[in-house]
């Protein structure tokens, strides 16, 4: 018995609607297939028939009214996730909407009990839950071979200038819009789901051309478990690598496409007592601590099926979660409860900093 194809409508036709959606559905048949786009530009509604073979629109209420569709993937400008989605639900459609969601937790809650209303789902494009380097790392800090977690860095940073639509706050735009609901998903993963963190959040505007923030630094705490210091800037011109981990026993530190971690192992250490005394050497001569620790290290490098990129790779993982979840009812791996706590996170962001942003 074949499975059911999923009939798709997929709202834009840009860098986010074709370049990361479209082209990656256009892999999958077995599981979903495009059938209607819509785009107010001419040009990408004529390519978008030919490369799909489906209809377009000039608009999405043009496009949910004519077509029978399975999902709706919301990949409008930021701004627009939001009401678009939320009338999406309340006309009964299951809607998987880009990042970010929407621009302030009562927003999200809105779509939440909308969603509860209508019986309808509510997924998230937070693809990064599924980068192969964030598994890894995970499973690396689960074995508990770096003992205890004291701190995680995630950097994304590096040396640019921006002067497009995402640039502006009336946009939703600026790094932590843009970028930052993918690390913030991340680092929220290491910090439980009971109770929210401790924000302290700087931002800056460097080499924008718009009003919004380019330059994020962010430090979560949570009683218990490890600092986060999470970075996005846009003038680092000698970026951090992408991840350094601190533990108790040893560490970890790479990039998407390369891990390496090295540790002790305490019952293989020297043993040691506190001393309150002067520490002297064999000549006698005052002395600092020293010792030898035997250190076992470990690496990983990235490995995607041929033909995929990680990115490409992530993206199809959602999107299978998000098949499972429609067809066979199985939970949502990634849940809009867990956007709310990321949103709460923003908008703390954007409370600390009045300079940036008048809330």
């Amino acid at each position: 018995m074949s499975q059911k194809v999923l009939k798709v409508g997929i709202i834009g036709q840009g860098r986010s609607g074709r370049d990361i959606h479209g082209n990656l559905l256009v892999q999958i048949k077995d599981y979903y297939t495009i059938v209607a786009v819509a785009d107010s530009i001419p040009e990408r509604q004529k390519r978008a028939e030919q490369e799909y073979g489906c209809k377009a629109y000039d608009t999405w209420e043009e496009m949910v009214a004519n077509e029978e569709l399975d999902l709706v993937v919301n990949a409008s400008p930021s701004h627009l996730h939001f009401p678009i989605t939320l009338e999406l639900l309340n006309k009964g459609f299951h809607v998987l909407c880009e990042k970010p969601l929407a621009k302030s937790v009562e927003e999200v809650d809105q779509l939440i009990e909308a969603s509860k209303r209508s019986g309808k789902i509510l997924a998230v494009f937070q693809q990064s839950r599924y980068q192969p380097a964030f598994v890894q790392i995970q499973k690396v800090i689960d074995s508990g071979v770096l003992g205890r977690i004291v701190q995680i860095d995630f950097s994304l940073n590096g040396f640019a200038r921006r002067w497009d639509w995402q640039t502006l706050q009336s946009n939703n735009g600026g790094n932590l819009m843009n970028t930052g609901p993918h690390p913030v998903d991340q680092a929220l993963q290491f910090l439980g789901t009971d109770g929210l963190p401790q924000v302290t959040c700087m931002m800056d505007r460097t080499n924008t051309f718009g009003d919004a923030e380019d330059y994020v630094k962010l430090i979560l705490r949570k009683q218990g478990y490890p600092i986060i210091d999470l970075e996005i800037s846009s003038c680092a011109a000698f970026p951090n690598e992408q991840f350094n981990i601190q533990g108790t026993n040893g560490g970890l530190h790479g990039t998407a496409g390369q891990l390496e971690w090295k540790y002790f192992k305490p019952e293989e250490a020297p043993a040691q007592r506190l001393t309150k005394e002067p520490l002297f050497d064999s000549n006698g001569m005052p002395a600092y601590c020293n010792e030898t620790l035997t250190w076992n290290t470990e690496s990983w490098d990235v490995s995607i099926p041929e033909g995929k990129s990680a990115f490409e790779h992530m993206t199809e993982k959602l999107y299978l979660m998000l098949y499972r979840t429609l067809s066979d009812g199985a939970p949502l791996e990634i849940t809009p409860q867990q956007v709310r706590q990321q949103m709460w996170v923003m908008e703390e962001c954007r409370r600390q900093n009045p300079h940036i942003y008048l809330v």
